[in-house]
């Protein structure tokens, strides 16, 4: 459901200096009743199961046929993990998340002060290139696909917070641990590497070069993990479609919290990243389809191509922050619960303003979605007042407002609308009240943040069709559009 709605007015009354503290009173308005959604109790997932082989890469499509169009599977990072409980999955996600905001804002405050702050650690007698905002090194999804000639399968981390692709290549002078198998450069015909004096090269922010003057790149994360090696070219194999020529660091020293994966590819909106290189060749279009680790019937998917925007989608505009390139930033005006707009939630409040600071991202590696304090208080207390008669449990981990709903099947709760320039974005209850643990606890899924960043994060993003039209410079939300 997508639109409006009006039935209550929540009045802010009093906020401190530094933390909002919201005073809430409900008045109805125009005598309409609040609008509520049933909540079906489903409790925490267990890892998902991993089988994958090299011909089930990806999704079957009628259209597969055409070299245009790209369909992946994706599966989430628990199912690296295949052996740790639900509770346990649930606390590493949000440890993953916490490190992960933590970058990201650090990132986008450093590029608002000139650079200030970016990490230039010199390894290899060179200063880092490419700094990513990806904490540990590690989204929550990945894929499966060919990289070289002849194509040697790989599980890859998929990622709209970095630009670079990588992976990491023999000969190893450090590698942390991978399910397959290392990938060797000197067994692919594909294979080239970046000379030093390649406009290629000098793409990477602060490009080295070895003795041999070969390219040189680094990807330094926020938690300290690295990634470096030699700056080259090669084909990527999705099924029936080679995609030749996409540049990629080779890495033959990487360490860090790294997980599983063999690598990363970038779908960030720099110069660097899988999107912007193979651009041309799917029409500047891709979306992503993050379904709910509890619903097992039909995969997470990502599809490269025309098909990637759905009919039902709607549309905001990208905005531009001059001074970081990676991040997709949109335009959030407000948020509505039970049917009415928060007032207490301006659009002042996630603007992006001229220096870089500030503003609203789509992210697929953040799980839970962050707003700036001000704002995920006065959401925070308006859907207390609309959920008062569910029984508040206590506090859990980085959320404040949870409630006890052991013994129950389903509940009602009020309605909660994201409001985007153009699109009005209205949530399943399953993204945003959620189970945090195996005893019946459910919590409010947003959080606050001391940082001018806000983060539309992949809770909320499950069951959409996020569509990231690059040509037309919009991202696009279509409910109920995964198959």
């Amino acid at each position: 459901m997508w639109g409006h709605g009006g039935n209550f007015i929540l009045l802010v009354l009093q906020v401190s200096t530094f933390f909002a503290t919201a005073v809430v009173s409900v008045v109805p308005a125009f005598g309409l009743p609040p609008q509520y959604r049933t909540l079906i109790l489903n409790p925490l997932p267990s890892a998902p199961t991993l089988s994958w082989s090299e011909t089930e890469s990806l999704l079957e499509s009628q259209s597969e046929s055409s070299a245009s169009v790209l369909s992946l599977q994706l599966h989430h990072i628990d199912a690296l993990s295949s052996n740790a409980t639900p509770q346990a999955l649930f606390g590493l996600r949000l440890q993953r998340d916490a490190a992960r905001v933590t970058a990201l804002s650090s990132l986008a405050a450093a590029s608002a002060r000139g650079g200030a702050g970016v990490v230039n650690a010199t390894r290899a007698g060179f200063s880092s290139s490419i700094i990513s905002g990806l904490a540990q090194g590690s989204g929550e999804y990945f894929t499966r696909f060919g990289v070289g000639t002849p194509p040697r399968y790989l599980y890859m981390v998929l990622d709209t917070g970095s630009d670079v692709v990588w992976l990491q290549c023999a000969p190893c002078r450090k590698c942390y641990s991978q399910t397959d198998p290392i990938f060797d450069p000197s067994k692919s015909r594909s294979f080239a590497a970046v000379p030093c004096e390649s406009p290629m090269c000098r793409r990477l922010d602060s490009p080295g070069c070895n003795n041999r003057r070969k390219c040189l790149y680094q990807v330094s994360y926020g938690d300290g993990s690295f990634t470096l090696g030699e700056f080259s070219v090669e084909t990527l194999t999705f099924r029936r479609t080679m995609v030749p020529g996409v540049a990629l660091g080779c890495g033959h020293d990487n360490e860090g919290l790294f997980v599983g994966a063999a690598g990363l590819l970038g779908l960030g909106r720099g110069r660097l990243s899988f999107p912007s290189q193979a651009g041309p060749r799917f029409n500047n279009k891709f979306s992503y389809c993050l379904v709910d680790r509890s619903a097992s019937s039909k995969p997470s998917s990502m599809v490269f191509g025309d098909s990637a925007l759905s009919r039902t989608a709607r549309f905001t505009p990208l905005v531009k922050n001059p001074k970081l390139d990676t991040f997709y930033y949109v335009e959030l005006l407000g948020i509505s619960v039970g049917g009415t707009r928060v007032p207490g939630i301006a659009a002042s409040l996630f603007k992006l303003d001229p220096s870089g600071n500030g503003g609203v991202i789509v992210d697929s590696g953040t799980s839970v979605t962050r707003l700036t304090r001000l704002a995920y208080a006065a959401l925070r207390d308006a859907f207390r007042i609309g959920a008062s008669d569910l029984k508040r449990a206590a506090d859990f981990s980085l959320f404040d407002t949870c409630y006890d709903l052991s013994g129950k099947t389903e509940v009602k709760v009020p309605t909660v609308v994201l409001h985007f320039r153009g699109a009005d974005v209205s949530l399943p209850a399953s993204n945003y009240l959620i189970p945090v643990d195996t005893d019946g606890s459910f919590c409010f899924a947003f959080a606050g943040t001391m940082s001018a960043l806000s983060i539309i994060g992949n809770i909320q993003q499950q069951g959409f069709r996020v569509s990231f039209d690059l040509a037309g410079s919009r991202v696009g939300f279509a409910p109920r559009a995964c198959a």
